[in-house]
Formats: structure tokens, sequence, C-alpha cells
């Protein structure tokens, strides 16, 4: 009987970087941990991240779906991530635990919710789950419960924690052998979409006034080196990116619509895990990162006409940067959220140049002349969502 298995989040020996791991015995996982952090499976062991318990198969079967696991090779130990941090003896801490909390560390690691108890024992019954939904579906005939009961076997059958091509040979179907990993593969697609905006950005310039096509192709050079040190913002597919705010999805790999332009939110809370199935992972390239400000019709226009007429002003590229391939001007939606209409918006006229105190000529001119320029603002005026 194969079998059941279940999702951990597993990590290093003081790496802070953690992977997703599916496995159904404590052997298995070992197994996997140690392929993936290439360490030999002979001497290595997992345990608690939280309070360093080291793991027999029979506690790893009491553990709930997604408990954060450390994989220590030979010779490493692991005390618990509180001890780590404030050096703090894990007995004298398990102690101070369970007096302030009234249960043991572990008892409380493997502890789970109403909810996660739920779905502890919906997906331990998955198969029959499945099986039982294919039977009903293949006698329904009403358009809206087939659709139902198709959209369940649909997420039931993914393997969305799964990260190898070894783990999930069905997902990687049509991708590149050079990608190992889903995570990678989500960077790069991320990546390609940035790359093809520089690229619009370049192919402009025999429109820009040959007056002002030097600085123009100055500012691609500049973004281009930005977009290189941050490697073509790939962190926002990637749900392996341990910094929150660099990334689009959940840790899962889940995606939410956020909704049209002239929208706060996405009105049919459209969602997508491209990381659960091929089928998933083929739709995602439909979703558009859709500029709200414009790309063609507002913000490439204004880069050009600013280095034109700059006179001695200098350019603030860092602004058309920002909104041109950064998520200050950028919104994840679903094909059916991206209005391809006129946006009938422009670029904050005051952010085009950076604001320089001008020079007197002489002391005797500043003293008797106020200052004319106008304090410029410095906050970003994007879209108003209606």
């Amino acid at each position: 009987m194969a079998e059941l298995l279940r999702p951990f989040r597993l990590r290093g020996c003081g790496s802070p970087q953690k992977f997703g791991v599916a496995a159904g015995s404590l052997r298995g996982l070992l197994r996997k941990g140690c392929r993936l952090l290439q360490l030999p499976l002979s001497g290595s062991r997992l345990c608690l991240y939280e309070d360093g318990t080291e793991l027999t198969e029979s506690y790893f079967r009491t553990l709930p779906p997604q408990t954060e696991l450390v994989l220590l090779g030979p010779g490493e130990s692991w005390r618990g991530c509180e001890c780590a941090r404030d050096g703090e003896d894990p007995g004298r801490y398990n102690r101070r635990w369970r007096s302030s909390t009234g249960v043991s560390r572990s008892a409380y690691a493997a502890g789970a919710s109403d909810i996660e108890r739920f779905l502890v024992a919906f997906c331990s019954q998955g198969d029959a789950v499945v099986a039982a939904a294919r039977r009903l579906l293949a006698d329904e005939r009403a358009p809206r419960r087939q659709k139902l009961l198709a959209d369940l076997i649909h997420n039931l059958s993914h393997n969305i924690l799964a990260e190898g091509r070894e783990e999930d040979k069905s997902w990687f179907e049509g991708v590149e052998s050079r990608f190992k990993s889903k995570s990678s593969y989500m960077r790069y697609s991320c990546q390609s979409r940035i790359r093809s905006y520089l690229r619009e950005v370049s192919n402009f310039l025999p429109k820009v006034h040959p007056t002002g096509r030097e600085a123009y192709r100055s500012i691609i050079d500049l973004m281009a080196e930005r977009l290189k040190a941050a490697k073509y913002n790939g962190s926002y597919f990637d749900r392996r990116e341990e910094e929150e705010a660099a990334r689009l999805c959940t840790t899962e790999g889940w995606f939410s619509c956020q909704g049209p332009f002239d929208c706060a939110a996405c009105p049919s809370k459209h969602s997508i895990n491209p990381y659960s199935n091929r089928e998933s992972r083929i739709f995602f390239s439909t979703w558009n990162l859709d500029h709200i400000i414009e790309k063609k019709r507002a913000v490439v226009p204004t880069l050009a006409e600013a280095v034109t007429t700059r006179g001695r002003r200098e350019v603030n590229w860092e602004y058309f940067y920002q909104l041109l391939f950064t998520v200050e001007n950028l919104k994840l939606v679903h094909i059916a959220c991206h209005k391809k209409t006129n946006h009938n918006l422009s670029c904050d006229k005051s952010r085009i140049y950076r604001t320089q105190q001008a020079e007197p000529r002489c002391p005797r001119a500043a003293a008797g002349r106020l200052p004319s320029r106008r304090i410029l603002s410095k906050q970003p005026q994007l879209a108003t969502p209606d």
C-alpha cells in the first residue's frame, strides 16, 4: 500500500531557507531531505525546529502537516529556535514553556487546532474522496454540480508542496530539463516578463528625438544594471523567497488576483496555485502583470519626452524604473480582470525630474530674491481605485 504523503517545512542546520517536502514516512522524508540539501544519508537525522526534539518513526506519525523540521548532518546539533536565539539551555527552556502554558513544548508542536485536525482527516482520506467524487461525476448531469465535482477532483489530485522533478514529474512535462525545481522555473517565468518590458523600453529608442537619444540610452543602461542586481525581480513568483514583501504568493504558492487597474481588489476573488499541477502552471501564464499607469501609452512616451526637454535638469530615472518594473505600478491580474481599455492615467509630473536647489549666482542676488521653485512632492501619485 502506498504511503500517504504529508507536507513538511524543512531547513538545514543554521540555514534560514526553508523547503516544502512531502513524505509518508520518517525514512522517506530523511532520504528526500538529504538529497535536497546534499547531505549523506548515513548519520543524518531530523528534529523539531522549535525545541530540537529528535524524531522517531512513531513520533513522526503524530506531527501535523506543515510542521517545521531541521535536518541535521553527521556531527551537527540543534537545540531549538528559541535556544538558538538567546543561548538558553533547552531543558530549562522547555520547563519554562510548560510552566507558562500548561503543556510540554513537544506536545504543543504535535497538537493541532480544530481546523488543522479537520484538514488532516480530510487529506488522509483524499484518495477515497477523489474516487467517490469520480463516481458521482460519472452519473451527474447538472452542469454546476459537474463543475463542482470536477474542481474538487482537480484540487485533490495535485501535489502542491513537491518541488523537484522526481517528486512531481507530470508538473514538469514540457519544461526544459535545466529547471530542477518548480520555484526555479517560476522565478524564470517572472524574469522573462520583466525582461520583455525592458526590451520594449529599448525598442522605443528610434522614436526618441535625436537630441535625447543618448540620454535615453544611458537611462536604459542604468535600468538594466539595476534589474540585473535585482535578478529581474524574479522573486515575485518564487514561493521560496524568504522576504514576504518580495513575492506575490504565499509560501505554498497561492497567488490572488489584485483586481483591475481601477479597483482596490478583485471582485471575483480569483486565485490560483501554479505550483499545484501542470494545467495550473500553464493557465497562470495567461495572468498579467498589468501596469496601472500604462507602459506604452504613458510611461515610456513620458520618459522619451523628459530626456528631450530636460535642459539642465536631471531625469529621475528611478521613478520610471519603479513604474516599469516593480509592484509600485504592477498588479497581478486574472485574464478576466485585465482591462485593455485606455487607463487615462499619467505620470506624476512632480517626480519626472530630480529636485535640486538652484545655487545663486552671487550672495546679493540671493538675498534680494525669494525662492521661485515650487516644493515638489516626493510621494508617488499612481492610480486611484474607483
